[in-house]
């Protein structure tokens, strides 16, 4: 009974909780491997011509089985050259998401664009200041018939023959959705940079009120992350990296570093072997700040191609019912190089 209780708990969280208006937007444990999801300002940046990146993450298939939380990301962005030094990045995201039993679904078309402006330095040694902008259209759409409410539980059981009490009139809506935000990275050698970013996302606090007698203005988010990459030695290096999230009443905070094992570095046969661990913290229902997940990763660079895989071990209050189970998640970027006629050496994003 104590375990049924927990599930119904964890279930109504969920499912209630992915259908408040003034949801937290997604986010994946691999930040680092969705550059304009993260911060338009990383739009192009990059050390080839071309970027083409894919993501696709799974939440509380434990509990919620077919219901499970699932979002996937794909984008494609390219640098071009300004001058002598400077740089002009253009790119397009999409992404979806659909969450618990009620089918509460995002979808969001993005495109961004981002000029990389030499500020110091040399061709080895060398910093820039980055701007980026994005706009979107974004589509929301929901399941009413399929919520369940407090008031529908008598006795433990759900009876969906009682009035809720809860008006809608609208189940789908679209709306326009602007971001902006700054980067700097310095340059250290080919194998080493930092960097540090920040963005300003729903900078127009679009509409999201389902009801169309009220007006529901959708959070601005604040990111803020940096990291960087720094080697030890000859064929090991520390990638470490944390990111801040502030939206509403939403707060989360990503942190860690990966062991990074050079395998080969020659320009026809680069390789790399990453692993490592992060930890995830936030608030929960507007009150205290604690840990949420523990978060394993693992990330290989062959040439031009590089996978991530990570997964989240719950760590939360919730962990009695997901058996500490969290989310898997999947990660593929593909770089075109081309002719290269120069090159910065960025964070590898």
């Amino acid at each position: 009974m104590k375990r049924l209780t927990q599930i119904l708990f964890l279930f109504a969280f969920l499912v209630l909780g992915s259908t408040s208006l003034k949801a937290q937007d997604i986010h994946f444990s691999q930040f680092y491997l969705s550059p304009l999801n993260l911060n338009p300002a990383l739009t192009g940046v990059m050390n080839c011509n071309v970027r083409l990146v894919a993501n696709y993450r799974n939440q509380w298939s434990s509990v919620l089985r077919q219901n499970a939380f699932k979002t996937y990301s794909a984008s494609y962005d390219q640098r071009i050259a300004v001058g002598r030094y400077d740089f002009f990045g253009i790119g397009g995201s999409f992404w979806g998401d659909k969450a618990g039993e009620s089918e509460f679904s995002t979808l969001q078309g993005k495109l961004s664009a981002s000029y990389s402006k030499k500020m110091g330095g040399y061709r080895s040694k060398a910093h820039y200041l980055v701007f980026g902008a994005e706009v979107g259209v974004t589509q929301r759409s929901v399941d009413f018939q399929r919520l369940r409410w407090g008031n529908q539980q008598q006795g433990g059981v759900f009876n969906d023959g009682i009035d809720s009490g809860e008006t809608f009139t609208n189940n789908n809506l679209i709306f326009a959705d602007v971001s902006a935000g700054l980067l700097w990275f310095t340059i250290l050698d080919d194998n080493s940079n930092f960097y540090l970013g920040g963005a300003y996302h729903h900078l127009n606090r679009a509409d999201q009120s389902f009801n169309n007698q009220q007006f529901e203005a959708l959070y601005s988010k604040f990111t803020m992350h940096a990291g960087g990459e720094f080697m030890m030695g000859s064929k090991l290096g520390l990638v470490p990296g944390i990111i801040t999230l502030f939206q509403g009443p939403s707060f989360e905070l990503n942190t860690g570093t990966s062991l990074k094992f050079l395998l080969g570095n020659s320009r026809t046969n680069y390789q790399a072997f990453q692993v490592g661990a992060w930890m995830r913290i936030s608030n929960h229902f507007q009150q205290s700040v604690t840990a949420d997940a523990f978060i394993l990763s693992t990330k290989f660079d062959y040439n031009d191609f590089s996978f991530g895989f990570s997964y989240d071990v719950n760590v939360s209050s919730l962990k009695a019912a997901s058996d500490s189970q969290g989310a898997f998640e999947f990660a593929m970027v593909y770089k075109i190089c081309g002719n290269e006629k120069r090159n910065v050496y960025c964070p590898n994003f």
